[in-house]
């Protein structure tokens, strides 16, 4: 009789021990899981230093970047989806409910679900969605300006102290424009002002050996100099 007490008090310690290892385990689990999305790609993609290929996954706290003619999209469950353009970089956080972003150069276009709320920053301003409906919008941080677009629901735009409305189809916009980061303008300091410089050069050097030479040129044809009177 006594044995047979002992034994069920043994198998029932064991069961215990067993529910409570399954309990722990997925205690700890759940506290350890990170939110993920599923990434998209086209061209050359990097999270976090590390090129990615299409059905990569992407978790919360990550720093997404595209390089030239290329360009990125994550499809967060439930929550909705982040897509990139060319040369941009945006550090991506998610959560079951929401969305926060920096965006530093580039352009995103955010697509979110009802009952999911956003907070996407640039250097110039915040586009704040509230979740009471799905909502799609594209921002653009370039030149030192930053420019949205609501393409459905409602979302709201706030530079400094002040908050913008901005509904499906119109747009909002904060910023002044770096002319410093203007591609002509790099051109016409690069290429173009080296080709000019390279053409007063020659003329200059053309006086000169003229000069030196009696006016004697000979540029393929008959050319003829006239000497200031003596």
């Amino acid at each position: 009789m006594t044995s047979k007490s002992w034994s069920r008090k043994s198998i029932a310690t064991v069961v215990a021990v067993a529910v409570l290892s399954v309990y722990s385990m997925v205690a700890l689990a759940g506290a350890g899981a990170k939110a993920s999305g599923e990434l998209s790609v086209s061209g050359q993609v990097t999270v976090n230093g590390q090129k990615m290929i299409s059905g990569g996954t992407v978790f919360t706290n990550s720093t997404i970047s595209t390089a030239p003619q290329s360009s990125a999209s994550v499809s967060i469950p439930k929550v909705g989806r982040v897509e990139l353009s060319a040369n941009s970089n945006l550090q991506l956080s998610f959560s079951e409910s929401s969305i926060t972003a920096m965006l530093e150069t580039g352009s995103a276009q955010v697509s979110t679900l009802e009952g999911t709320t956003v907070n996407l920053t640039t250097k110039d301003g915040t586009v704040v969605v509230d979740g009471k409906e799905a909502t799609s919008f594209t921002v653009s941080a370039s030149r030192g300006r930053t420019s949205m677009t609501t393409l459905s629901g409602v979302a709201e735009f706030r530079t400094g102290t002040t908050a913008k409305t901005v509904a499906a189809g119109e747009s909002a916009m904060a910023g002044v424009p770096n002319p410093q980061t203007d591609d002509d303008d790099d051109d016409m300091s690069g290429g173009a002002l080296a080709v000019l410089l390279l053409a007063v050069g020659g003329a200059v050097a053309a006086v000169l050996y003229a000069t030196l030479h009696d006016n004697d040129l000979n540029f393929g044809g008959s050319v003829t100099v006239v000497s200031p009177t003596k």
